[in-house]
């Protein structure tokens, strides 16, 4: 191994500037020269490369997003894009890359591992959703939970005063692992996920027992991708990332509008969007994006390609890439059932 590159692909996520920060100085340890592709695939794509040194990444650690830029290019959506992420590859004179990304950007790499000879691939796991398999966690996921655990605290103060329900719409398209986590931890009154479609007569009723207990204002947390049991989703619009994911948004503000119809109790929404992926990475993401970046290097240097770092319990393993990208890690129900204990 002489020559390596290393993207970041997908939605930006705390922790991804640890990975790389851990994959350059592992790589010049070996005298291994590290290239970077800027903004996804798009930059294996157009050829758009930055060098990655000891100074570059001295001091990225804390700094959220990543300094290599992201997108969510998928080259095979266009098969001249696939030719030219080949024929860069080449051009490029890499020995292999890093792919850190989600089950979007990480198929591609398996894909493009395994459809073409030479092409050396070695995968790290990132979405603050946590619902990649064949790891435990993935980085990113603690400072999501940590900053709408902290926005519920707030909104607490808030709903106290003014006797209101607040409804937190919560990020997670087909997985409530945020929402669960963060409603557990912020003391939600009620949590509703994508796993389980939404019974509304169910959240009323949990809605007013909590007031006839003497308590006269409410949490709900609610993922984005939650549906109501009669299957309604909520979309902003009719819209299509370049993935084919349906660009998704509503739900808080119609759960809001349905409790205060049905309970006659004023409610409020909030939608934290964006802010759960934004700002410094918690310290166990940072020390676990430091810990796959040092492992990835591992599985270069071994040459074990088609493999993705995981975390199995407290240990950072290697797992075939292609066991991480078949289907979604959903929320465990055992651990959902238990919450259901703290509803109300």
């Amino acid at each position: 191994m002489e020559r390596i590159g290393v993207l970041t692909g997908g939605g930006d996520c705390p922790g991804l500037n640890a990975v790389i920060r851990a994959v350059v100085r592992r790589a010049f340890e070996n005298n291994i020269k590290v290239v970077g592709i800027k903004n996804g695939w798009n930059g294996l794509v157009v050829g758009d490369t930055m060098g990655l040194d000891l100074n570059s990444v001295s001091d990225i650690l804390a700094r959220g997003g990543t300094i290599l830029g992201t997108s969510r290019t998928n080259p095979y959506k266009n098969k001249d894009d696939a030719a030219k992420v080949i024929d860069n590859y080449r051009k490029m004179k890499l020995d292999a890359f890093i792919a850190i990304g989600g089950e979007d950007t990480l198929g591609v790499a398996n894909k493009l591992h395994k459809e073409n000879k030479g092409i050396n691939v070695v995968g790290v796991p990132k979405t603050i959703d946590n619902d990649l398999n064949a790891t435990d966690f993935t980085f990113g996921f603690d400072t999501a939970v940590n900053i709408a655990m902290e926005a519920i605290d707030r909104l607490r103060t808030t709903a106290e005063s003014h006797h209101r329900v607040m409804v937190v719409e919560i990020m997670g398209r087909h997985a409530g692992w945020i929402t669960l986590y963060a409603g557990l931890a912020g003391g939600a009154d009620v949590i509703l996920i994508p796993e389980v479609p939404v019974d509304l007569e169910d959240v009323s009723s949990i809605l007013k027992k909590v007031r006839e207990n003497g308590k006269f204002f409410s949490i709900v947390a609610v993922a984005e991708g939650a549906r109501f049991k009669e299957g309604q989703t909520m979309i902003k619009e009719e819209q299509l990332d370049a993935f084919g994911h349906v660009i998704l948004g509503g739900i808080g503000q119609r759960l809001a509008a349905e409790i205060e119809r049905r309970t006659a109790f004023e409610a409020r929404s909030t939608v934290l969007g964006h802010i759960q992926r934004g700002g410094s990475p918690s310290a166990f993401d940072r020390v676990l994006g430091t810990r796959f970046g040092y492992k990835a290097m591992e599985l270069v240097m071994d040459k074990k390609f088609g493999y993705m770092t995981s975390l199995s319990g407290n240990e950072i393993k290697e797992v075939p890439l292609e066991a991480a990208v078949g289907t979604l890690k959903t929320v465990d129900m055992k651990l959902y059932e238990m919450a259901k204990t703290f509803f109300g």
